[in-house]
């Protein structure tokens, strides 16, 4: 049986802030198709570590490979890490997709200019199909008739869904997705899950930080948990939910019941 390589492999992943150590070692792979929610207290290294996989935060010490590829850093002769030229940072950043959790749309672009946007400065598409591409993934998240409304004229979950279709329409290798519904009033909430229930149905490998129990229970293929910057545990939903092995995760998920 042939083995499988991982999609994304961390390796002893370390971040600093000055002398502040956020991340402290950690170790995570998925495999294509997979679907991985990073839950924790706020705090906990959750987001650095999301954002040190798109390339947004530069780490003291460890390895991340996507794709059979080392990003970020590449070594030298003499054994130094050094970190890569813009243009192979954006290259290598366009390999991945990645959600935040306050839209980061662009106010004087309607919904299919904010989704064309890297099409055409990335990915060097022609207009017409950039738009074809674009108005595809506005009709995915069920948008389509909101094309040219501008950020101003949706409501939050409507914002957010753009900002899905946007990540998704530069077709990344993985998708990553920050605390996507957080910034979103109760009512709103559920439509941006269900959307991304219905992508990761279709097979997309997903990353994500959320603060959603049920929904990090129904979607994920694994569970991480996370606390003082490193991963305590890494299971299935079932396990993680119904049988945690750490007391620290345990108080955690009580914490969240009240």
């Amino acid at each position: 049986m042939q083995e499988t390589t991982a999609l994304l492999q961390i390796k002893n992943l370390r971040k600093q802030y000055g002398a502040v150590e956020v991340l402290k070692g950690v170790d995570l792979s998925l495999n294509k198709g997979e679907v991985v929610s990073i839950i924790g207290s706020s705090g906990s290294g959750k987001t650095t570590l999301l954002r040190c996989v798109n390339l947004l935060e530069e780490f003291q010490h460890g390895e991340i490979v996507l794709d059979g590829e080392v990003i970020g850093y590449q070594s030298s002769i003499d054994g130094q890490r050094h970190r890569l030229k813009d243009r192979e940072l954006s290259r290598q950043r366009s390999m991945t997709g990645m959600v935040f959790q306050s839209f980061n749309l662009f106010p004087h672009l309607n919904a299919a200019g904010n989704v064309m946007l890297g099409l055409r400065k990335v990915r060097r598409m022609g207009q017409a199909e950039a738009r074809e591409i674009a108005e595809k993934w506005l009709d995915r998240v069920g948008l389509l008739a909101r094309k040219d409304n501008f950020p101003s004229q949706l409501s939050g979950g409507q914002q957010q869904r753009v900002a899905i279709a946007r990540a998704l329409a530069m077709n990344p290798k993985l998708v990553l997705l920050d605390e996507i519904t957080s910034a979103l009033d109760p009512e709103l909430v559920q439509e941006v899950l269900t959307t991304v229930k219905s992508i990761a149905d279709d097979g997309a490998t997903l990353l994500l930080v959320t603060h959603e129990m049920r929904f990090a229970r129904d979607v994920s293929n694994r569970v991480v948990f996370m606390e003082q910057g490193r991963i305590i545990e890494d299971d299935t939903p079932d396990e993680i939910f119904n049988r945690p092995k750490n007391e620290r995760l345990a108080s955690f998920l009580k914490s969240t019941r009240n």
